[in-house]
């Protein structure tokens, strides 16, 4: 028994002894590309709104709020304003001084705010400002007083047409209309536009379209008999622009169709989705039939397989929630999600196919290749593509590619440097971008 422990004693002294041997490789050259990605094709926002702007006679409005969607602001806004849209529209104040503070300094719109918040910084950067109620534009009149700008605030005055979010209910609007004629000849803003949102323009056939754009059409009356004049009226979202022209006015404002999502179901207008959203195998292992797999073992292997860890989670925007009917792309085929979602990985079971480790796996693009795209993966979350789109969160890297002019280098830092919605440096695929 000595002697057997002695033997044993002895091999774990020279297993401690002997030294792992180093990959030559990874010791010269480490891998520096992140294990998960969203890669943006510039070119196919470019299509994306010139086929829209195809549609109508109107001015387009590209929507790049929320980060472009999560696209990423700045390259988007500057690609879709070469590629035929005129005005910008965002959310926040602190959207549209970013827009300016990079230099971009196209009209732009934002409309959500706090009536008491301080609206001297959007004026003297020349952003137009939406306004839904007289508190709103009492406050934007002090804050032009008090900034002493060159210029009157411009304003687009937003009513309730029948979707009851923003907006002012058509009882409050000659208030609204009435005090802003007033703020107007004491010069302290300018009537720009009047607008409202459709409630179901992605359901063209149904007849809560037409009763808003009647309800607006009285609201614009309304104005005239108070004396406004705006310039600009409009109405149309992403699906009304393409599925109800006589909603599009003088300008249209575009957001999911700019990131190549059909905006209306049963319908396809040639729009090419713009982000494929992808991460790299960081662990593979081969497990025997009856397995489970992740929290709460919920899901089974049926057979002998093989899983693959992919390092994305809810956190990153993947959906927590999603039905046993998600896969994504791996090898050329479709593969089924195993077991739950996790903050920061899931697992997938690719049965026999062939996989190692650093292969990609794609969880959405195009679809070209058959993989899943946004619109599917909004089927599997009971959500909608924006929410998709919008979830993929600052861990995951962007990367540009098909640029005109290339992003890259000292443009990169730039744009990180004033974007404090995207915390990544957007870097880009230089032989896409030139070929």
């Amino acid at each position: 028994m000595t002697s057997h422990r002695a033997r044993n004693a002895a091999d774990l002294s020279r297993l401690a002894q002997r030294k792992p041997s180093i990959d030559e490789e990874l010791l010269d050259s480490p891998s520096d590309e992140p294990f998960a990605e969203a890669v943006v094709d510039l070119s196919a926002i470019g299509h994306n709104v010139e086929t829209i702007a195809g549609q109508t006679s109107a001015a387009v409005m590209a929507v790049v709020k929320a980060d472009a969607f999560g696209h990423g602001l700045l390259p988007v806004a500057r690609t879709a304003l070469a590629s035929g849209a005129t005005w910008l529209g965002v959310t926040s104040a602190s959207e549209a001084l970013t827009l300016r503070a990079a230099g971009v300094d196209a009209p732009t719109l934002t409309w959500l705010h706090r009536p008491d918040e301080d609206f001297g910084p959007l004026i003297v950067a020349d952003v137009d400002v939406s306004a839904s109620s007289v508190a709103h534009l009492r406050g934007i009149a002090a804050s032009a007083a008090r900034s002493r700008a060159a210029r009157p605030a411009n304003v687009h005055l937003k009513v309730d047409s029948g979707m009851s979010r923003n907006g002012a209910m058509p009882s409050e609007w000659p208030a609204l209309v009435t005090a802003a004629a007033e703020f107007e000849r004491e010069g302290w803003l300018r009537v720009r536009g009047i607008w409202t949102h459709l409630a179901t323009a992605d359901e063209p056939r149904r007849p809560e379209a037409t009763r808003q754009l009647s309800s607006f059409d009285d609201a614009l009356k309304t104005a005239g008999a108070a004396g406004l004049a705006p310039d600009l009226r409009h109405v149309a979202n992403s699906a009304a622009t393409l599925a109800i022209p006589e909603s599009h006015y003088d300008l249209v404002r575009v957001g999911i169709a700019c990131y190549g999502v059909e905006p209306v179901s049963g319908r396809t207008y040639g729009l090419r989705p713009a982000m494929t959203l992808s991460a790299r195998a960081i662990l593979v292992k081969r497990v025997p039939a009856g397995t489970g797999v992740s929290y709460g073992l919920d899901y089974t292997t049926r057979r002998a397989s093989t899983l693959a860890l992919v390092p994305l989670g809810y956190a990153d925007g993947v959906p927590r929630n999603v039905t046993p009917d998600a896969r994504v792309w791996m090898g050329g085929q479709r593969h089924r999600i195993a077991g739950r979602i996790s903050m920061d990985q899931f697992v997938v079971d690719v049965g026999n196919t062939r996989v190692d480790m650093g292969d990609e796996i794609v969880l959405f693009g195009p679809g070209d290749r058959g993989e899943p795209t946004a619109s599917h993966w909004a089927q599997w979350a009971d959500t909608n593509p924006h929410e998709i789109l919008t979830r993929v969160g600052p861990r995951v890297a962007r990367r540009y590619v098909n640029a005109d002019p290339p992003i890259g280098g000292r443009q990169s830092e730039a744009i990180a440097a004033v974007d404090p919605m995207n915390g990544n440096e957007p870097t880009t695929d230089r032989e896409s971008a030139h070929g």
